[in-house]
């Protein structure tokens, strides 16, 4: 087998070991486990056990945030049939419920109801101190996750 032919082999045989699956779990991650980027910048949280992430960005400035429904491979948008999600969020000693509102995109044909995308505005999100959220019980596409907590760093000035 000449060099080209074995070169290519070895290529293809380490893209197929490369691939995210259960047995690089606990390599790549602080803490343990392998990492996903975010794809809109924001900061990942984990439902279950590598079924579906949360992908949450606070624009600090403005006070908005964002939350996407993303596979377990935060790769692909999954839609939630809701109008809003509920989260409570930890400021200070102070608890203070937040709901986002479904956000519409035509150019994926998302509607209020059916969609992946939330959005919420406060004054209390703006500035740069870390923040403590908790999100009930949700269900996404039939499987039901327990309820989370997750921080999110100072946002960046």
């Amino acid at each position: 087998m000449n060099f080209s032919l074995r070169f290519f082999l070895a290529c293809l045989a380490l893209s197929f070991l490369a691939g995210c699956g259960k047995s690089d779990h606990g390599r790549g991650a602080p803490g343990g486990g392998h990492a996903h980027s975010a794809p809109h910048g924001g900061v990942l949280v984990e439902l279950g056990d590598h079924a579906a992430n949360l992908e949450v960005l606070r624009e600090a400035a403005t006070g908005k945030l964002t939350v996407w429904i993303l596979d377990g491979h935060a790769e692909n948008f999954l839609r939630l049939k809701a109008a809003s999600l509920a989260l409570v969020a930890t400021v200070g000693a102070d608890k203070r419920p937040l709901t986002l509102q479904a956000v519409a995109n035509s150019a994926t044909g998302e509607t209020v109801g059916d969609t992946s995308q939330f959005e919420a505005q406060a004054d209390w999100l703006k500035g740069t101190t870390p923040l403590e959220f908790a999100v009930p019980a949700l269900e996404i596409r039939g499987a039901k996750f327990a309820p989370t907590t997750f921080r999110l760093p100072p946002a960046a000035k």
